[in-house]
């Protein structure tokens, strides 16, 4: 390896930013390495705690988007932006512990595997209701997807030049890198670890946003609900012929169109509902194709210290 590329996406991480890039030097002092942080349109001082490293560390360099575009869009412009024969892939917060990168080296230099990623075996200190609906989405994932995403999978991992040359092939709007990195192949190997505190700061990630993301992976990867949508469809359809049948016969044996109302009413209010669903399912998936067909770039450069 003559060179390690590292690819820290950042959003208001001003706390963290001179913590991790010490704990890097101190990890990585008898390694060839570069850094890459990617200001993903912070409001603080990330920015600015990024350009005083790079003025005294030539390795560091930065890239600032003109706004917020997500993590997944600083994760594709720091790998696109990638020099390394090897480049690795972690947050700036330390909850990804620097001290694994050199084992990860060791294991792809030496094992037949092209890519070193990292779980979780535990989820320590974290809400219990979000650790819940954590596994649950793994668990529903797998089951609908043709893919097979590890629980506790971090985007923590180490890559050859051949895996992120295949991941920048795909160049999606909609990203959802855990199922994109399982979804190009590659021998991969995983190393364990316990959960860590973060080292500073806190993190943007609220619950809801995090439902949102998962909504976003199950999306980008399985059309599964929408056969869920046709499904329910088809079953109700028959129950309503059935009814129909049954209403028709009814009424012209006793004569009694009241009887019967309430049930007419929850019948169509279930009815009402699962339509909605379903118009909500198929909104998603032709949201999706919307913004994918616009083409529009997935992020844009402010200022960047990097040379072409």
């Amino acid at each position: 390896m003559e060179l390690l590329t590292i690819v820290v996406p950042c959003f208001n991480e001003e706390s963290s930013v001179e913590v991790f890039f010490e704990e890097i030097r101190k990890t990585l002092k008898n390694i060839s390495f570069e850094i890459i942080f990617i200001n993903d349109g912070s409001t603080d001082s990330t920015l600015g705690n990024i350009k005083k490293i790079a003025e005294s560390n030539a390795n560091v360099k930065y890239i600032s988007f003109s706004r917020n575009f997500g993590k997944e869009s600083a994760l594709y412009a720091g790998l696109k932006n990638a020099k390394g024969d090897l480049v690795c892939v972690m947050d700036v917060d330390l909850q990804d512990p620097p001290k694994l990168i050199p084992q990860m080296i060791n294991t792809i230099e030496n094992e037949d595997c092209d890519i070193v990623a990292t779980r979780r075996v535990s989820r320590a200190g974290e809400p219990k209701i979000r650790s819940s609906f954590a596994r649950l989405f793994y668990k529903l994932f797998n089951r609908i997807s043709k893919i097979d995403l590890v629980d506790g999978a971090r985007d923590y991992r180490l890559m050859t030049r051949q895996a992120v040359d295949s991941l920048l092939e795909l160049r999606e709007y909609n990203r959802f890198s855990k199922g994109l990195f399982q979804w190009i192949g590659y021998e991969t190997k995983w190393l364990e670890y316990e959960n860590i505190e973060r080292a500073a700061g806190e993190t943007s990630w609220s619950f809801w946003g995090l439902v949102s993301y998962s909504i976003e992976g199950i999306i980008a990867f399985t059309t599964v609900p929408l056969s869920i949508s046709t499904f329910f469809g088809i079953i109700f359809s028959f129950i309503a012929f059935i009814l129909i049948i049954f209403i028709v016969i009814k009424n012209l044996i006793f004569a009694d169109p009241v009887a019967g109302w309430a049930s007419t009413m929850c019948f169509i209010l279930l009815l009402g509902g699962i339509q909605l669903f379903s118009i909500g399912i198929l909104g998603k998936y032709l949201e999706k194709t919307y913004t994918e067909v616009k083409n529009r770039p997935i992020y844009i450069i402010k200022e960047s210290n990097i040379k072409d």
